[in-house]
């Protein structure tokens, strides 16, 4: 296990685990996928088979909790793996910005160690 004050260690948003389904969407193309993860600054979807995206683009998140919770967001591709996409806020509505804070709880402001490895 690495040490907490190593060089490698950085800090994080907590991610909250939470499988939900989550439509993303850009200009003409839309592609339904799952949640991984959220935090207060981004979050981690599952890549949608046949989606083409790439770091930097501009997609709208619309994610679906229970049947009462729904936040779309503007977030920004920073991550693209073979089974994942890492995806950072880039416009949160003001409408949608306290129920996004109550459902990640404590999660909204904790941070977590990681090592980028």
């Amino acid at each position: 296990m690495a040490d907490k004050e190593g060089p490698n260690v950085r800090y994080r948003h907590a991610r909250m685990k939470v499988q939900t389904a989550v439509l993303m969407s850009r200009g003409g193309e839309a592609h339904p996928t799952d949640l991984v993860d959220i935090s207060a600054t981004g979050a981690l979807l599952r890549r949608p088979s046949g989606w083409r995206g790439e770091p930097g683009q501009t997609w709208i998140l619309d994610m679906v909790f229970g049947h009462d919770l729904h936040i779309n967001v503007e977030a920004r591709v920073v991550r693209v793996g073979a089974r994942q996409i890492g995806m950072e806020y880039s416009l949160i509505p003001e409408h949608k910005q306290a129920p996004l804070w109550e459902l990640l709880g404590g999660y909204a402001d904790t941070l977590e160690a990681w090592t980028d490895e």
